[in-house]
């Protein structure tokens, strides 16, 4: 029966639930309380500069290609992929600086410098993580985990040992490495994509595993060639989409969603997904309706939040590749201080990306796009003073590591942190990626797609299963959706 459905906010998940209801014959209207499609992944444009606000590496191609082979489509339909060489650049200090090649082989030899033998402890490394990536693939991400017993089958009781769901990452990264360059190349994923190298499982190899051996790649045009493509193909299937339309309240009756509140008026729905901010979407409900209480969020765990600057120069910058990681300072000490002890770190850690290394279409002729990063502790104190502090310490670490003066060369400079995501997106904590995935939030233990309460409402994102980043999310929204029709 066809069903006129609503989905809350338009980010990968959302766009993701939105067309594989279309698809399944269903009437889908979007609500997206920004002016853009795209949730994290807008762009803005200032003084003939092109900045991604959020999103800005693409790793697991194969998510993609799969998310749009559902539809009979590819991603070359909608945007043009180039693999990035380097596919990044560790900086450890000045005049030394490790580029990530391509293809693997040169990848062996930097190992192989690096480390006696490290070619051959990486190839076993790949290899195990290589095996997690395919039964993950196969067995977890893809399941709404409502049960356990979705995951239990001869192929993973056979490997589980091998899944290393029981040790840490950084205990397991350390049977292999000993050098520590390698070992922050090897864990930087952990913090910037999600957790603590010790809270994390092993199992989270794989993301090394995409890293090195799929590689790192580039839509030409930015991350919101992807959104607006996805966009473009939701339209073809159906959907609506309405924007400035900030949905207010979830109205509901014997145990079903009736219909949402949207701008002061009501519009009818027989089922509902919410793709905005779990935990602000719960808020939507009545508190009889809801999932989980204030207490059950405050506890979770959650991934960083960041600071981010967006900035343009008027020259070009040497030494800067597209993505940038300054690790010139204690990957343990930045990471107590967004976990154990969240605060302002000491002596920060930080990522840049320079699209406009790749992309000419991102910045007027001979200047640079640049994107500041520096991973946070959600919930802290967020001022205007401690921003531009800490934007100059970021400037001066690359002013001195690239033996260059950039300050005086900026024309145009913009910043965003936690009182920016909980503005815009609704964000729990100013939240930037989701839930970290500590075992004790993996799986069935993390927030459920269904609501328990209100038969036709389910939730997909980052705070929900598989997880933080824009595969799980692009994943998460295909999930809710399979459910949804199942009703």
């Amino acid at each position: 029966m066809r069903k006129k459905i609503a989905i809350i906010g338009s980010g990968f998940s959302g766009i993701a639930a939105a067309s594989v209801l279309a698809k399944s014959g269903h009437d889908v209207t979007v609500f997206e309380k920004n002016d853009q499609v795209g949730g994290r992944a807008r762009v803005f444009r200032e003084k003939g500069y092109l900045f991604d606000m959020g999103p800005s590496w693409y790793w697991m191609p194969d998510v993609f290609e799969r998310y749009f082979a559902m539809f009979g489509k590819k991603p070359s339909d909608y945007y043009h992929l180039i693999q990035l060489d380097p596919g990044f650049s560790m900086f450890f200090g000045k005049d030394d600086v490790m580029d990530i090649p391509v293809p693997m082989e040169k990848i062996y030899d930097l190992f192989d410098k690096e480390e006696n033998g490290g070619a051959e402890k990486l190839k076993r490394f790949l290899k195990e993580a290589e095996l997690k990536y395919e039964i993950s693939f196969k067995n977890f991400i893809y399941k709404p985990s409502e049960s356990i017993f979705e995951f239990i089958n001869l192929t993973t009781l056979r490997n589980l040992p091998r899944l290393d769901l029981f040790n840490s990452f950084r205990s397991h990264v350390r049977k292999y490495f000993t050098s520590e360059r390698l070992l922050k190349l090897m864990e930087f994923p952990i913090l910037f994509l999600g957790g603590s190298p010790e809270n994390i499982p092993a199992l989270y190899s794989l993301m090394n595993y995409s890293a090195l051996v799929q590689g790192t790649w580039y839509p030409l045009g930015g991350f919101s060639k992807i959104t607006n493509g996805m966009a473009k193909l939701a339209v073809e299937l159906g959907v609506k989409f309405h924007f400035n339309a900030a949905v207010t309240k979830i109205n509901t009756s014997s145990g079903k969603v009736r219909s949402l509140l949207v701008n002061g008026s009501q519009h009818d729905f027989d089922a509902v997904i919410g793709s905005s901010d779990y935990a602000h979407t719960e808020q939507l409900l009545n508190p009889g309706d809801r999932n989980y209480s204030d207490e059950y969020w405050a506890k979770k765990v959650f991934s960083p939040s960041c600071l981010i600057f967006y900035v343009g120069v008027k020259k070009k910058i040497k030494k800067l590749r597209h993505h940038n990681l300054f690790f010139d300072k204690s990957l343990q000490l930045h990471s107590d201080e967004i976990y154990k002890s969240p605060k302002w770190p000491s002596d920060p850690l930080f990522y840049i990306c320079c699209p406009s290394k790749t992309d000419a279409h991102v910045a007027p002729d001979g200047h640079e796009n640049l994107f500041f990063l520096m991973p946070l502790a959600p919930g802290i104190k967020d001022e205007s003073q401690t921003r531009e502090r800490y934007f100059s310490i970021m400037l001066k670490r690359l002013e001195q590591i690239t033996d260059q003066e950039i300050e005086n060369h900026i024309e145009f400079k913009k910043s965003y942190c936690l009182n920016d995501f909980k503005s815009d997106y609704n964000s729990y904590k100013g939240n930037a990626y989701g839930l970290a995935n500590t075992l004790r939030q993996t799986a069935v233990l993390k927030p459920a797609l269904r609501n328990k309460k209100i038969k036709n409402l389910l939730y997909c994102g980052q705070l929900s299963v598989p997880g933080p980043g824009v595969p799980p999310a692009l994943i998460s929204g295909q999930i809710a959706a399979e459910q949804l029709i199942k009703l």
